[in-house]
């Protein structure tokens, strides 16, 4: 099944990104069009796919992880991942890893 997935993982604690919250949105000619918002669980993963088929199509997309709520401000407020949907018949997967001053992402699986 194609879909969009993300968690979060907190590498200073070395545990998931529990109640982090995120906003999805597309860009289109330059404009950013919100689709919707989630909140990670405890295990730092989302309930649902951020987005499936038939709505899952390709594109760029951007995700803000309001990670500073998280890490009480500390350094970094949001964090935006500004991405490409190559193929919509795949599973795109992108994680978070983050500490309270740094971040990283891949494309899991």
């Amino acid at each position: 099944m194609s879909c969009l997935t993300t968690h979060v993982l907190d590498i200073a604690q070395g545990r998931p990104g529990r109640n982090v919250k995120a906003d999805l949105y597309r860009i289109v000619d330059n404009q950013r069009y919100f689709l919707l918002s989630t909140t990670s669980n405890q295990d730092g993963r989302c309930d649902h796919p951020l987005r499936e088929d038939p709505a899952f199509q390709a594109g760029i997309d951007e995700l803000d992880f309001h990670i500073g709520d998280y890490f009480a401000a500390r350094f970094i407020d949001v964090v935006t991942l500004h991405f490409g949907v190559c193929d919509a018949d795949q599973r795109y997967q992108v994680p978070l890893v983050a500490g309270p001053w740094s971040y990283s992402t891949y494309r899991g699986s």
